[in-house]
């Protein structure tokens, strides 16, 4: 994947002094005279899975959106690999690598799901234009047999190889969603924003939906941030933890510190 220059820019350092891949500084949202973020940062670095967790209300998908590019910031910056992204589009990101999920299933229903996963790798292009269509140049033919093997290598990992063939629109919530993060893999990313990735999902689907994340960090190095209402899971999966209420970082750190912080505890978990 073509990487981002950064020219003039200082990355921001981890609290371990690695860099963020991707950082939110100083981040607010308004609608209207309701404030849904105040000053938010956060960062998640290579081969890190990070959670993002908090009441309904907190800002969460608000987050995302900008993070995503969906929604642009009234005050602060977006930085990816250093580079600030504030103005970039949700398809600029995605093509430098930031890929993300939503919480109501966004799949092509009408495309077999080995195709969900070849319609994300399309935008590279086949090389030589309309005439290499035509013509059935070989490099084209290289590069569909590449993707084509790519999608089918990400089916099995998600466990999705007996279902390639199968129609995306008539899979139950759960494979559905495994359909979704292999299709949001499907062309390798830098950055995956999981939005409600286990919601639906069974406790093996879930165990799975874990296993392949925990491979993605930490053989392909990816940064991955998800919202996960299932507070059992993210303290499970994720090395550290951000909480947010009310639009502002209430806390962050790893999961027993997080669960143990008595405003958490008060604000989010119910005193338990």
């Amino acid at each position: 994947m073509t990487r981002i220059t950064t020219v003039g820019t200082t990355r921001a350092a981890a609290p371990d002094g690695d860099a963020y891949v991707l950082e939110a500084r100083g981040v607010s949202v308004r609608f209207g005279g309701v404030r849904a973020l105040t000053g938010v940062s956060l960062g998640v670095r290579a081969g890190e899975v990070c959670g993002l967790i908090g009441p309904n209300g907190a800002g969460k998908t608000t987050l995302f959106d900008v993070l995503s590019g969906i929604r642009r910031p009234d005050e602060g910056r977006l930085l990816l690999d250093g580079a600030d992204v504030t103005r970039r589009s949700p398809v600029w990101r995605a093509r430098h690598g930031m890929r993300r999920t939503f919480q109501r299933q966004q799949l092509f229903g009408q495309l077999s799901v080995a195709d969900n996963l070849l319609v994300a790798q399309e935008w590279r292009g086949g090389g030589g234009g309309l005439v290499a269509d035509l013509v059935g140049s070989p490099t084209r033919r290289r590069r569909e047999r590449e993707r084509r093997a790519r999608a089918e290598r990400v089916l099995a990992d998600c466990g999705l190889g007996a279902l390639g063939e199968r129609y995306a629109g008539g899979l139950p919530v759960g494979r559905a969603r495994m359909v979704e993060l292999a299709r949001a893999v499907a062309d390798p990313p830098r950055v995956l924003l999981l939005d409600e990735p286990a919601s639906g999902m069974s406790a093996p689907e879930r165990e799975q939906l874990a296993a392949v994340v925990r491979r993605l960090a930490e053989k392909e190095g990816c940064a991955v941030l998800l919202v996960e209402h299932n507070v059992a899971f993210v303290m499970e999966l994720c090395a550290r933890v951000v909480v947010l209420d009310l639009g502002t970082v209430l806390a962050e750190g790893t999961a027993a510190r997080v669960r143990a912080d008595p405003r958490v505890r008060e604000a989010y978990l119910g005193g338990a």
